[in-house]
């Protein structure tokens, strides 16, 4: 596949892209925030679950939309949601290997917490191949798809958006990418999400798409 030699800084998403979504991390970390929300809102289990769905959609994460509307502790919903063991991540050198082959910079940008963050790259066995790694507290608990979040990541890491390439598995997460002129890869099926022409690429695994990737001589 041909087509991103342009790009000299390769932005990933991690939960359900830097691993397949089978390996049912995520899953665990859902089980721990629906118990979370019951228990901050005093719903039942169903009314709460609903309430979740509705904050991830209207304010990007959970956590957004508790602190809009309920008094919590941000640090303690972090520890507590975050607080999952890894056994199911499998470690994959095949895609360090892909991963250090891509010409540029490379950074992870998550939702998820900064140290849950460092603890999956280690497991995976792909922490060395990141120049750095963009969590919810970088961005003072702003979360995808905030052009802010956005922002703040290009700021941070000091790149030039339309030189970027931008990889996720949620669709919403990747229009503002588009909007600022990176390419934007849809890792997986969109969970049944609306797609649009804002997605450049598509490909069911990560690893499948980078080991596909070819890079023009004078690009190199």
């Amino acid at each position: 596949m041909t087509g991103l030699d342009h790009v000299r800084t390769w932005v990933f998403d991690m939960d359900d892209t830097l691993y397949p979504r089978e390996q049912g991390l995520m899953s665990l970390v859902q089980a721990r925030i629906n118990a979370y929300v019951v228990e901050a809102v005093g719903m039942a289990p169903e009314e709460a679950g609903l309430l979740q769905r509705q904050f991830l959609d209207e304010h990007g994460t959970t956590l957004a939309g508790l602190m809009a509307n309920y008094t919590i502790d941000s640090d303690d919903f972090l520890e507590v949601v975050h607080d999952v063991p890894l056994d199911g991540v499998e470690p994959n050198p095949r895609l360090a290997e892909q991963l250090m082959r891509l010409p540029g910079k490379r950074y992870v940008f998550t939702n998820g917490a900064r140290s849950y963050a460092h603890r999956v790259l280690d497991r995976i066995g792909i922490a060395h191949c990141f120049d750095g790694v963009f969590a919810i507290e970088d961005g003072d608990l702003t979360p995808k798809p905030a052009p802010s979040a956005f922002r703040r990541v290009i700021e941070r890491f000091g790149f030039e958006p339309r030189s970027a390439c931008f990889f996720e598995d949620t669709p919403k997460n990747l229009e503002p990418a588009k909007a600022m002129g990176m390419a934007t890869v849809l890792i997986g099926d969109g969970h049944g999400k609306p797609l649009g022409d804002h997605i450049d690429h598509i490909a069911p695994y990560l690893l499948d798409f980078l080991t596909d990737l070819t890079f023009t001589e004078a690009a190199a």
